[in-house]
């Protein structure tokens, strides 16, 4: 996981180069595309990357119900089953 205040001018490098593939909301422990609308929102100082799924979950973060509806529902349902 990086903070985004941590990365500095190297943001666009590090997503083209993989480095970077999903961006998270870490107040509320959320991941998500960087693309979502709702991600696009949050201050800077809140938002953290990851380089894959694996280490966004390990990081102990859920997927957004916005842009990853379908994850989003899967780990909703593993709440209850739980």
């Amino acid at each position: 996981m990086i903070a985004h205040i941590d990365i500095g001018g190297n943001l666009k490098w590090k997503i083209r180069s993989g480095e970077i593939t999903l961006g998270g909301y870490k107040n509320k422990k959320i991941y998500g595309t960087l693309h979502c609308r709702s991600g696009k929102r949050m201050k800077i100082e809140n938002r953290v990357f990851f380089k894959d799924e694996k280490e966004a979950v390990l990081s102990g973060y859920r997927p957004c119900a916005h842009c990853m509806p379908e994850k989003y529902k899967h780990w909703k349902n593993a709440q209850f089953t739980a």
